[in-house]
């Protein structure tokens, strides 16, 4: 392999293994203006998209010892879409572009050791926001601790009635 070759492979390699995510998205018959518009998208969400040969992601892959990734058969054109923070973001954008250019769409990803199928990418585009759902995380961890003070105030309330229910009956 030439020098330029290696150096792309270990450039790719370091793709793969210092992102969050990798989305591998197909564009064939997406034109260059649309294209770059979709580069753009991406780059507002702090993502990059790199179009690159097949034979050199696997390649890359199977260097890095990314072993599920290098068994993957790629194939047609072939763009990978990386970045760090939330993924969920970025799907968002691929989906969304995906309902307007039908040629533009997910093959699979990689995320957190793990290969994702073309569906694993679609779901993480329909997710909410991550910020919503630690919000969420948050309300069911509260809730456990917000019932038992729930129920711990209603039984002093019954004490504190049964009492005032005898002093007025003492009372009178």
């Amino acid at each position: 392999m030439r020098t330029e070759k290696l150096q792309l492979v270990k450039d790719i390699g370091a793709i793969l293994k210092e992102s969050d995510f990798v989305f591998f998205i197909s564009y064939k018959g997406l034109k260059v203006e649309d294209f770059s518009e979709l580069r753009n998208k991406l780059a507002e969400q702090e993502a990059v998209c790199h179009v690159l040969k097949n034979r050199l992601i696997l390649k890359a892959a199977s260097n890095e010892g990314i072993d599920d990734l290098a068994k993957l058969t790629l194939t047609g054109d072939t763009a990978i879409v990386s970045g760090t923070g939330d993924a969920g973001t970025i799907a968002k954008v691929i989906h969304t572009f995906s309902k307007s250019f039908d040629v533009v769409e997910p093959k699979f990803g990689y995320m957190d050791g793990a290969v994702l199928s073309k569906e694993d990418v679609n779901i993480i585009a329909t997710l909410p926001p991550r910020e919503m759902l630690l919000s969420q995380l948050l309300g069911v961890l509260e809730a456990p601790s917000r019932n038992l003070l729930g129920v711990l105030h209603a039984k002093s309330t019954e004490i504190l009635n049964v009492l005032n229910a005898y002093k007025n009956k003492k009372d009178n």
